[in-house]
């Protein structure tokens, strides 16, 4: 009889598994069919599907009642907005719907995710509620003295609506260290960093400061041990202003030690000019820009350059155009760059690099990205050929005419569009 039961278990097994699986179906099929477009630091796709669970989550667009697409951009107390656009597809092809969500910048992970899964879940309500979906959802106020007063657009608030001894300003300091080792070699790294920003809609101002300390130590059998120590330090800062609705200015500085690019100390101040062909609101979708910088630099060597020079004061400007854009077929960015020093154009600098993310049918999607830099200006270079361990461990710059990288692929995907389980077993 135990046998016979065991066997009885077994035969039944895959219908009644099959049954659940078709109940399952069924009920994520009575919502929305949803696809979520996000590669944004908190894209955790388990846990929206956990935490809405009243729409079916699809692995391809073309699948889709709704399309999602959720960017993020940092904000000026170090905290990061969030956006959701959504489009419809199909009948309800008319939908278009923009949401955000505001994240402190002491919020824990929990607390970010718990808050973009509410602003998500709130935006696809809207969306179910116009497209004819029912009793999905239900909406439970909360007490009174827990909804927040006075919201003011665009992050900003006045001194009356808050107390705010800082004024705007934010601080960040950081400090890490690492060490490696084994029995024939070691090496050891501090870095520590400051960081001071404050951002209005007029004004724009971030510094820092950092410093870094390295050393390693390599053993070998035939000859002297290989020993290196070296310590940079950087100070940064760059300040913006709105001139007008698509014109801003700025001027940025640095000053600091570079030992890889063989300068003892070195710094530069550059006034700048950057116009945006769209409004600067709609960055994390689409932008276009032109940037212009001119200024001195300043350089003093550790050791005399392949020019023999022991330091110099140079006139350098760039122009760059950045393009980027996210779409629902993908995104794609290209940027280009230009330098050169005042005193012979002929010492110049070219970077292009661009990447794109195509959907080129159902479930088959392209990736590549290409950047080639012609190398002109490295006058900065030390004169006499660097050691092997310098070459090997790249300590030194080296002298190139160019630099290139390319990077291709592709990726498919199939199978069922409906599965929303979410198992975390094991």
């Amino acid at each position: 009889m135990r046998t016979t039961l065991l066997a009885l278990i077994a035969a039944m097994a895959p219908a009644l598994f099959g049954a659940v699986g078709i109940v399952h179906a069924q009920e994520a099929a009575a919502g929305p069919r949803v696809f979520l477009d996000c590669r944004s630091q908190e894209c955790d796709g388990t846990y929206y599907r956990t935490e809405i669970a009243w729409v079916s989550w699809v692995r391809d667009q073309a699948d889709s009642d709704v399309y999602l697409l959720m960017t993020s951009q940092q904000m000026g107390n170090g905290g990061r907005e969030y956006l959701l656009d959504l489009e419809g597809r199909g009948a309800n092809g008319d939908f278009r719907l923009g949401a955000r969500y505001r994240a402190s910048p002491t919020d824990t992970q929990r607390e970010r995710l718990d808050g973009i899964a509410l602003a998500m879940g709130l935006a696809l309500a809207q969306f179910a509620t116009q497209a004819g979906y029912r009793d999905l959802v239900a909406l439970q106020p909360v007490a009174s003295d827990e909804v927040g007063r006075d919201a003011a657009p665009a992050g900003i608030v006045s001194a009356d609506q808050v107390d705010d001894p800082w004024n705007l300003w934010v601080f960040r300091v950081q400090a890490n260290g690492n060490y490696e080792g084994q029995s024939s070699r070691y090496e050891w790294r501090v870095n520590t960093g400051l960081n001071v920003d404050r951002v209005t809609p007029t004004w724009k101002q971030s510094y820092s400061a950092n410093f870094n300390r390295r050393s390693q130590r390599i053993e070998f059998d035939n000859r002297p041990a290989f020993v290196d120590n070296r310590h940079d330090w950087g100070v940064n800062w760059r300040v913006v202003y709105t001139l007008a609705e698509s014109w801003s200015l700025g001027v940025s500085g640095n000053v600091g030690r570079n030992t890889n690019n063989n300068q003892d100390i070195w710094g530069q101040f550059n006034p700048a000019v950057e116009y945006s062909f769209f409004p600067y609101e709609e960055a994390t979708r689409r932008a276009l820009t032109v940037f212009y910088e001119i200024g001195p630099v300043y350089r003093h060597y550790f050791e005399r350059t392949l020019f023999d020079e022991a330091e110099e004061l140079r006139a350098e400007q760039a122009l760059t155009f950045s393009f980027s854009q996210r779409q629902p077929w993908g995104s794609a960015g290209v940027n280009l760059r230009g330098s050169t020093y005042m005193h012979d154009l002929e010492k110049n600098n070219v970077q292009l690099n661009g990447n794109l993310e195509f959907r080129i049918v159902r479930g088959l999607d392209m990736n590549m990205g290409a950047s080639y830099e012609r190398v002109r200006d490295q006058i900065y270079l030390r004169g006499g050929d660097l050691t092997d361990e310098e070459r090997l461990l790249r300590l030194q710059q080296e002298q190139t005419q160019y630099r290139a990288r390319v990077n291709f692929g592709l990726s498919y995907r199939f199978g069922s569009p409906f599965n929303n389980v979410v198992n975390n077993r094991m």
